[in-house]
């Protein structure tokens, strides 16, 4: 694993984290993790082959929870708690924060309330007239987020 994959899957473990209502603390602290990750000149083999978990932990926002999620990744490519995570909510959910107008907040009501886990589920809801469904959503969003959606998915 590369130190940008595994960067990736802790922005995703983030991301599936605030689907669930995770504390914002603990969400900063993997995306913060992250950041740094992406950013490191060396790669996480080499400094776990160096230093192990005890150097992973020097790290800027790596602390034991963060650090041994990342010994797991570069052994195994994913972790219990990824795992975990993408068998509650599919990964997939995620995609609808790519519709502009799609925040964590839609996100979660169109997953939890309308079972809508992708965005052809998504599209098939909007020309069903589902949009004026969702709550907190106003004339002028459901334009938006039907135009950004309907050329996300053609």
């Amino acid at each position: 694993m590369t130190n940008e994959e595994t960067a990736i899957i802790l922005r995703r473990i983030a991301d599936l984290m605030e689907l669930y209502d995770e504390g914002f603390f603990k969400l900063r602290s993997y995306r913060n993790a992250a950041e740094v990750i992406e950013d490191l000149p060396t790669p996480l083999t080499e400094i776990i082959a160096v230093g192990g978990v005890s150097r992973l932990r020097e790290l800027p926002s790596v602390g034991d929870a963060i650090s041994n999620k990342i010994i797991e990744i570069i052994e195994t490519g994913t972790c219990k708690l990824y795992e975990q995570l993408k068998a509650d909510i599919p990964e997939t959910v995620l995609d609808l924060l790519k519709v502009e107008g799609v925040g964590i907040k839609t996100a979660q009501i169109l997953f939890r309330q309308f079972k809508i886990t992708n965005l052809e589920d998504f599209a098939r809801f909007a020309r069903g007239g589902g949009l004026q469904s969702v709550p907190r959503l106003g004339e002028k969003t459901q334009a938006r987020i039907a135009a950004s959606l309907f050329s996300l998915v053609q």
